[in-house]
């Protein structure tokens, strides 16, 4: 049986990042094919009736020391965005565009995004600074523009949201094996036993 690591993520959560940035090696490891799910997390939230941790102001305190200790830990760049949150619809339409139309875009889109985010700490609520920062990774932010207004973009992100609520998604990043979830970047240990105990 081919071995799938299913990945649910938005590009505004900071736990999202640090799985994305591990999430090939150990797909690497065990041999197993990343089926990558671009989802809204904030129509998550709001299906859910969860909310990011964030808000309250302990557990956010607490997330970002605990963020910047898995990162360590990576050897990845992060720093906290100081223009959090970042309103990801358009972010995420791109990326489910790519994956409908230009699929071996999606992961270097990906790229840019989260660091431009999450590493380089930039505006990415302003347009101006989205198509900058597409085009610096080479990317045309016109014709990306345009694919995020096509009506089977918007709706395919719509949907993979939805399938993600159906099956009991509440946060990012989530991930499935075989059927079985698994929440949150520090549950990668889970995921990798799960991919290995798969043959």
């Amino acid at each position: 049986m081919a071995k799938t690591l299913e990945f649910y993520f938005d590009y505004g959560s900071p736990a999202a990042y640090l799985a994305w940035t591990q999430v090939p090696r150990i797909a690497q490891e065990t041999g197993a094919r990343i089926e990558y799910k671009p989802m809204l997390l904030g129509g998550v939230f709001q299906a859910t009736s969860n909310r990011s941790p964030m808000e309250v102001p302990a557990k956010g305190a607490y997330m970002q020391e605990d963020l910047q200790r898995f990162a360590t830990r990576y050897d990845v760049p992060y720093r906290h965005n100081p223009h959090f949150p970042i309103n990801t619809l358009m972010l995420m339409r791109g990326a489910v565009g790519l994956q409908m139309r230009e699929p071996a875009k999606l992961v270097p889109y990906g790229d840019a995004i989260y660091r431009a985010i999450w590493v380089d700490g930039r505006n990415m609520n302003d347009p101006a600074t989205v198509g900058a920062v597409l085009k610096e990774a080479g990317f045309d932010p016109q014709s990306l523009l345009a694919l995020t207004a096509e009506q089977e973009v918007k709706d395919r992100l719509k949907s993979v949201t939805q399938e993600a609520v159906s099956r009991g998604v509440f946060g990012a990043p989530t991930f499935f094996v075989h059927g079985r979830m698994y929440w949150g970047q520090d549950r990668l240990d889970f995921v990798k036993q799960a991919l290995e105990a798969t043959s």
